[in-house]
Formats: structure tokens, C-alpha cells, sequence
């Protein structure tokens, strides 16, 4: 197979969005659009114990909300789309940084009644700093909401983007009508089967009752000033992400994806390639097989207990069985057990090609920004890690089961979302978070998935600094204001009280060059 029509298959996306904008919903009905999931339970359904297909962990099934980041692949139209579903809850917003990394493109839901949110923002901000093509999903259109144009004017201004509405609302809430598609000048109906089509003076083709209604003549006047006044579509904007197509519908209706998807396919871009630390840009299409580990999974099966390590394929082919270096330690190894992911299924895979992500069965070989290499060496540039604000000390409840307290926070931290640090002297464990739900989500499933009670004592809110010149470091510089710590990798970390505390800190000891993570 040809190596570089396979990777033009590929379509690598994240879902972004504030919580609660229908973002899993929206995944969800892609996959079931797809074909790739036979029923879609809904985060809505809780009565009936049904839950979104990608909300897998126990508790976002209880809270209703993703707080890890779910992977999925399915086929439309000839692609092979690979979806990152990412945690909309801004304490795991780390996570969902590092999984826009891994990808080549988002698509940002919006929720028509509120607009832009702090977090979709947030995440906006990232994607724009990468330069990744965004499209934008408008959902919730059969609830009152906020006008079409009011909408764009917020995108716009608040994101400073261009917009382009690939579709346009004929009315919302109760007398949402459907839903214009710009492309091929049609209307698709929110309650009936059949497209009606308009003509070049954006008349219907063939006479419908819909015509005699005020909110359907509204939305043909707003849609001749789109076509006249709006900005004009631009594919090399598109794929800066300066300018972003906009799709209107209703994702728990499986309103409006299939001409998100119909342009989407067309519009977003192949695999791009990675930086290495030597500064070089890697080709997808180059010969030898690389990729990187954005994320680690520990208990996606708690029956057998796994880990996987999630995998950008970012050039060559990967083949199951290949021999593969991890750069960090130069270790060559087989890699027998790989997988593809359906939401919470997973299927053994045999291939996979750049833009790709699969799974490795991991025993605690591998760490989030891992490289692995055949062929010529190569390192990628590391993925950023974010400075905790919040420390809590951490012990097991029951001494007795100190084995397995170590043990669920040597694999939950090697996740990524919670960090660990030891006090000086009697290496008393200290967690730090960017949000109070991490230490949550951690005391749950170190309760469900290690059988481990424990006891959380917060330290409070810290500034955390590292240490450039740590040979110059005195046990006497140590203070309740200034408490130095170690992080799991055996660095000094002062964990100053407040910004007069820090400030005071460089008055006395100005020779100590300390410095944040992102």
C-alpha cells in the first residue's frame, strides 16, 4: 500500500468546547453518523443508565462531564477520521493542551444560547497560537438561543477570527425550521425528509407551505446579506486558522453533522508534521516510522488492569511487531500489542500510518513526550507541562496498604494530571493540581481502582518556582514561606506562600535563578 495515499486518508481533529456545550454529544453522534457505534446513549440519559459512549470513567459518568481524553476512529467518504474527544473542564486543562499537540485541526462547539465561554476561549487561544485550522459546530439551535448574527459577531470579535457560515438557521427553538446549506443551495428540514432546493434568486424550486412563514422569509433575507456583505471563503485562511467555516444544528438531534462532516473532509488538512529538538520539521511522509506519547491511560479496564500509552504516528508506517527506539533512553524494543480505539472498545491493530493514533500496552516503559523511532534517530520537541496552583499532602488512610497507595500514584501521576512532589526530610508525598477536580477525580480512583482510602490535607495555594542552579541551594534558604520540595524527578521546588513571599525570596538570595513551567 502507498504510503503517501494512505496518509491523505487521514483526517486527525480535537473537539473543543466550554462544559456542557453537547461537545461529547456531538463526538458521539459522529461516531454513530459514521457508522461506527450502532446507538448512541446520550449524557442526558441518566434515568435509562445510559451514558455517552466516549464519557467512559466512572465518575464523568456521575457528573455528566469528560474529564479524560477519549480517542476514536471512524471511516466517512473514503477518510479514515481520527476524533480526540478532550476534557471540558478547565481543572484538566492541561491535558486537553497536550492533546492539541497531537492534532491537526479542531472543531469548536458552541452553544447557541450562551455563546463563548471562558474555557472554549481558553482553548480557542491555544489552537490559535499552533495555527490549526478550526471549524465551528453551532448547537443547540431547536432551543431559543441567540440570533445567527449576534453569534458570528461574538466569534469575531472575541476570538478575532473571520467567520464563514457554511450553513444558516431558518428560525430555532420550537419553530426551527432547518437549516440552509450555502454549498449546494439547499435547505434540509429539522422535521421532514426531503431537501428542498433554492434557486439563483434564493426562491424555492418547488412551492412549500414553509414559504408563508415570517422567521423562513427572515432567514432568507439574513442569508442574501451573508452572501453579499459576509467575508468571502478562503481556503489558505482556513488553513491558518484565520477563518473558520461555521455549521449551525442540533448534535443530540444528529442535526447538521452530516454537512459539517460532507465539508469538513474537504476543507481540513492531511497530517502535518513535528518539530525535533535539532529544530528539523519531520514529513509525514517520510520513509521511517515515528511518533509521540501525548497521553497515558492507566485502568481503561479495571478487570485487567492495563495501561496504554496513546501514540501520535506522526511519519512512515507503523507495523505491529516493529522494532522501535525510545529516544529518551535509546532502548530498542518490539512492539507486539497495539490498538485502535471505538469510544470505549478497542480492536488489536496490525498498521496504522501518520496522523493516526493508537494505543501501546505499556508496563511503565513510557512518559507523556516519549519519541519513538526506526530508522534514522529523531526526538521531538517536549510537550509543555503546566505549574500546579494547588498542593495537597496525601497519605493512605490504612498503613497496611502503603503498597498500593504507592503504586496508584506512581501510575495516576505518570498521567499527567496531577503532579507529585516529596518534602525534604521526611519525603511525605504532596500532590499539586491546576484545579480542585483533579485531587477529586484522584481520591476517587484511588478508592475505585487501587482499593486505597486515602487522606487528603491541603497545603493550599502555592506558587511553585524550580531552581536553575541548584548546586547553589542551602538547606537554611527552606522555610515555612519558602518550603523546598522535590518533584518526581529528584528537582528542587520552592513552594512560596504568596508573590511577597517569592519577592522577598530574590531580594535575599538574588544568586538563585528560579523559573515556572508554562
Amino acid at each position: 500500500m502507498d504510503i503517501k495515499n494512505e496518509i491523505k486518508k487521514r483526517k486527525t481533529f480535537a473537539i473543543i468546547s466550554h462544559p456542557d456545550a453537547g461537545k461529547t454529544t456531538l463526538t458521539e453522534k459522529l461516531l454513530l453518523f459514521g457508522g461506527a457505534i450502532r446507538e448512541a446513549g446520550t449524557v442526558k440519559g441518566k434515568k435509562s443508565g445510559k451514558f455517552a459512549t466516549s464519557d467512559w470513567m466512572k465518575v464523568e459518568q456521575e457528573r455528566g462531564i469528560s474529564v479524560t481524553s477519549s480517542v476514536m476512529q471512524f471511516d466517512f467518504d473514503g477518510y479514515k477520521i481520527n476524533i480526540l474527544d478532550t476534557p471540558g473542564h478547565e481543572d484538566f486543562s492541561e491535558d486537553t493542551y497536550r492533546t492539541l499537540m497531537a492534532v491537526d485541526s479542531a472543531v469548536m462547539v458552541i452553544d447557541a444560547a450562551k455563546g463563548i465561554e471562558p474555557q472554549t476561549l481558553k482553548l480557542f487561544k491555544v489552537c490559535k497560537m499552533r495555527g490549526i485550522p478550526i471549524f465551528t459546530f453551532i448547537n443547540k439551535l431547536d432551543r431559543m438561543g441567540k440570533e445567527p448574527f449576534e453569534l458570528l459577531e461574538e466569534i469575531e470579535s472575541t476570538l478575532e477570527i473571520e467567520t464563514y457560515p457554511m450553513t444558516w438557521p431558518i428560525g430555532m427553538g420550537p419553530s426551527f425550521f432547518g437549516i440552509i446549506n450555502r454549498r449546494d443551495r439547499t435547505i434540509t428540514p429539522f422535521r421532514e425528509e426531503d431537501k428542498l432546493t433554492l434557486d439563483d434568486d434564493y426562491q424555492l424550486a418547488e412551492p412549500h407551505k414553509i414559504e408563508a412563514d415570517s422567521a423562513y422569509r427572515d432567514s432568507i433575507d439574513e442569508f442574501m446579506l451573508v452572501e453579499e456583505a459576509g467575508d468571502e471563503f478562503d481556503k489558505e485562511k482556513i488553513a491558518k486558522g484565520d477563518l473558520t467555516p461555521v455549521f449551525f444544528g442540533s448534535a443530540l438531534s444528529t442535526f447538521g453533522i452530516e454537512e459539517f462532516l460532507d465539508t469538513y473532509v474537504d476543507f481540513a488538512p492531511q497530517p502535518t508534521g513535528r518539530e525535533t529538538t535539532e529544530g528539523q520539521e519531520i514529513d509525514p511522509t517520510d520513509d521511517d516510522f515515528s511518533g509521540f506519547i501525548f497521553k497515558i491511560q492507566a485502568n481503561m479496564d479495571p478487570k485487567h488492569r492495563d495501561r496504554l500509552a496513546f501514540m501520535r504516528v506522526v511519519s512512515g508506517k507503523f507495523t505491529r511487531g516493529m522494532d522501535a527506539t525510545l529516544a529518551r533512553n535509546k532502548k530498542k524494543s518490539k512492539i507486539t500489542r497495539a490498538t485502535m480505539f471505538m469510544a470505549d472498545d478497542k480492536e488489536t491493530i496490525n498498521e496504522a500510518y501518520a496522523g493516526d493514533i493508537i494505543g501501546l500496552y505499556d508496563t511503565g516503559n513510557y512518559q507523556i513526550g516519549d519519541t519513538l523511532y526506526s530508522g534514522k534517530k529523531r526526538e521531538y520537541v517536549d510537550l509543555p507541562q503546566f505549574t500546579p496552583e494547588l498542593f495537597m499532602k496525601v497519605s493512605a488512610k490504612n498503613v497496611m496498604k502503603q503498597k498500593h497507595f504507592y503504586k496508584g500514584i506512581e501510575q495516576l501521576v505518570q498521567e499527567g494530571a496531577i503532579q507529585y512532589y516529596k518534602s525534604m526530610h521526611t519525603n511525605q508525598p504532596i500532590l499539586g493540581a491546576v484545579g480542585q477536580l483533579q485531587f477529586e477525580v484522584f481520591e476517587h480512583r484511588m478508592k475505585n481502582e487501587y482499593n486505597t482510602d486515602i487522606i487528603m490535607e491541603p497545603v493550599g495555594k502555592k506558587i511553585a518556582r524550580w531552581v536553575e542552579n541548584e548546586e547553589d541551594i542551602k538547606d537554611s534558604m527552606n522555610s515555612p514561606r519558602a518550603n523546598l520540595v522535590y518533584d518526581r524527578y529528584d528537582q528542587q521546588v520552592f513552594l512560596f506562600e504568596n508573590d511577597f513571599a517569592m519577592r522577598w525570596f530574590a531580594d535575599k538570595y538574588p544568586e538563585i535563578k528560579l523559573y515556572s513551567l508554562l
